[in-house]
């Protein structure tokens, strides 16, 4: 068995794993120790709950799985406070806790945050009321320090992330490209389908920076961070298009090879295309090379025009090259160009 993905996760867990001993350590004790609450459970499981290991760790999120279970708590700890302990009881105080939660909140993990708050208050009774409602609310607050004053490193995961999405597109690309080369739909249609799958590899990528971007605006440690995470969320915004056109190519050479002929000019083209987005790629970790990567983008961009360089093709092969336009352009715009310098290195037709 290999140990190196455990060994992975732990240290990918590193800063979320001490988000949650400090919010829930400090939490607990604040509430056991200053306040002198017995026992102040809820102090301790909403900081685990709001913060947890996943991958958004938005401010936003956090506080919103706070609220959600401090909804649990309140009408918990009221039903108790009017109807007493009992079976009836749980039923009525679980079944409530989950509509007033719909009710509040869109989202079903807030629904679920609230249940399992309410479950503990129903089961574990406590002879003054509200008092885990404070508890909770101490809990949240700690959750919400610890995620401004030990901030998880959100810089890492979206560059990882885009790497991900980078290699992607070239493993994508390339396989067009091959298809292209041997006139082989097969192949075409393979491409399709790992452009196609590369919407989770976007996904992740938003997310990631989303919540880099939010913990970024609150802590004090990240704001240098900031301007980075900024033009990887442009990239990524041009690159999502990218994305989309490339599987607008792949679904035309799939189509056009049909017939079985190889088209050399378009391969070399949507090649060079790919050559240079690796050297975007590559600028994820290394800023230095976007002048590279613009460069290398320009200098296929001011190609595309579908009667100069290929004048004898059929006309499906000229809308082809034509689908490599908006493509490039996007590609340009994630090296950092404005949307109308992109579309000014284009050759008008």
């Amino acid at each position: 068995m290999d140990p190196r993905p455990a060994v992975r996760r732990v240290r990918d867990s590193a800063i979320p794993i001490v988000q949650i001993v400090v919010a829930a350590t400090a939490a607990y004790s604040v509430a056991a120790y200053v306040l002198g609450h017995p026992a102040p459970l809820l102090a301790a499981t909403v900081t685990v709950s709001s913060l947890g290991l996943v991958r958004d760790a938005r401010p936003r999120r956090v506080l919103e799985t706070v609220i959600g279970m401090l909804v649990g708590i309140l009408v918990a700890e009221g039903l108790l406070l009017v109807a007493g302990i009992g079976l009836w009881q749980f039923a009525v105080g679980l079944g409530a806790t989950l509509v007033v939660a719909r009710f509040l909140s869109p989202q079903a993990s807030f629904a679920i945050a609230a249940a399992i708050q309410s479950i503990i208050v129903l089961v574990i009774p406590s002879p003054t009321p509200f008092l885990r409602l404070y508890d909770g609310v101490i809990g949240g607050v700690a959750a919400l320090l610890v995620t401004a004053l030990i901030p998880r490193n959100p810089l890492r995961q979206a560059l990882r992330d885009g790497r991900a999405v980078f290699a992607g597109f070239d493993a994508a690309a390339l396989t067009v490209v091959q298809a292209l080369q041997r006139g082989d739909r097969v192949r075409a249609e393979r491409g399709l389908e790992k452009a196609r799958g590369m919407q989770p590899l976007v996904d992740d990528w938003r997310s990631s920076l989303e919540s880099g971007l939010a913990i970024a605006r609150i802590s004090p440690w990240l704001r240098r961070q900031r301007e980075e995470l900024e033009r990887l969320e442009r990239m990524r915004q041009s690159m999502d298009y990218a994305i989309r056109n490339l599987r607008v190519v792949a679904r035309r050479v799939s189509y056009l090879n049909d017939d079985g002929r190889s088209r050399p000019v378009t391969a070399t083209l949507l090649a060079e295309l790919a050559a240079a987005t690796r050297v975007l790629g590559d600028s994820l970790d290394d800023i230095s090379l976007v002048p590279a990567a613009q460069a290398a983008l320009r200098a296929v961009g001011e190609h595309l025009d579908p009667a100069a360089v290929a004048p004898a093709a059929s006309q499906g092969g000229l809308h082809l090259i034509a689908g490599l336009r908006p493509l490039a352009v996007d590609l340009l715009t994630a090296s950092g160009l404005t949307q109308e310098e992109a579309r000014g290195v284009i050759p008008r037709i």
